[in-house]
C-alpha cells in the first residue's frame, strides 16, 4: 500500500498550504513529491519562512498533472489576499485538520 501512495504522488505534482497549529499564518508552496515535502516541514528541514513559523499542518493542496500548471496556480494563490485562501481552505477542510494525519513517511 505505502509504496502505490508514494509512487501516486510522485507522479503529481501539487500546490498546498501549510499552517501552524493556531492557524495564523497560511504558507503556500508547491512540489512534484507531496509526501516528501510534507515530511520536510514537518522535520524542519529547510530554515525559512514555514520553518520560522512552524508551519508543519497541511491544511489544502490542489493536483496537477503537469508542473508548470502548478506553479502558474501557486503564483494566482500567492496573489491573492488571506480572505481567498482562507475560503479555499474552508470550503474543503472546515476545521483546518491536518490533511498528512495517518501519513507514513519513510524515506529509506
Amino acid at each position: 500500500m505505502f509504496t502505490m501512495v508514494y509512487f501516486y504522488f510522485m507522479k503529481k505534482s501539487h500546490v498546498y498550504f501549510m499552517t501552524n497549529k493556531n492557524n495564523t499564518v497560511i504558507y503556500i508552496g508547491v512540489t512534484s513529491n507531496l509526501l516528501k515535502r510534507v515530511y520536510q516541514h514537518k522535520m524542519k528541514v529547510y530554515k525559512g519562512f514555514a520553518s520560522k513559523y512552524n508551519c508543519d499542518k497541511l491544511v489544502y493542496f490542489e493536483e496537477f498533472d503537469d508542473i508548470n500548471q502548478a506553479i502558474t496556480r501557486e503564483k494566482q494563490l500567492k496573489a491573492g489576499n488571506r480572505k481567498r485562501k482562507e475560503d479555499l481552505i474552508n470550503a474543503n477542510n472546515l476545521e483546518w485538520n491536518d490533511l498528512s494525519n495517518g501519513w507514513l513517511f519513510n524515506f529509506t
